[in-house]
């Protein structure tokens, strides 16, 4: 029998779908539901990001949204996380998402991510 802390022992996660880059970057500076961290998903461009105040695409199309900056000497996926406000599990959930969905992942974030 489970306990009620690993019956409960799961992430959830927010997707928000858009028609184009431009509609996700503006409703993630405006709409209130989407929270740091959010997947933000927009089939139409073959784009997948994560929501923060400059939402950024972990996919190798970015449309109107911001791509991450080459890795620095050294630096990890946390180190980048960290700086970004966000968290490894977002950066990995996205990047899984784009990859189930056939979308090429930003040749930036590759070597930080899981295979």
């Amino acid at each position: 029998m489970f306990t009620n802390s690993e019956r409960f022992a799961f992430d959830t996660r927010r997707h928000h779908a858009f028609a184009t880059t431009g509609n996700a970057y503006d409703a993630s500076q405006c709409d209130e539901s989407i929270k740091t961290g959010d997947t933000l998903i927009v089939l139409p461009e073959r784009v997948i990001a994560v929501a923060m105040t400059w939402p950024f695409a972990v996919t190798a199309e970015a449309g109107k949204l911001h791509s991450v900056a080459p890795p620095r000497k050294g630096e990890t996926l946390a180190d980048i996380a960290r700086s970004l406000h966000v968290t490894t599990a977002d950066f990995e959930h996205a990047a899984e998402l784009a990859r189930c969905l056939g979308f090429p992942l930003d040749s930036n974030l590759v070597p930080l991510l899981p295979a």
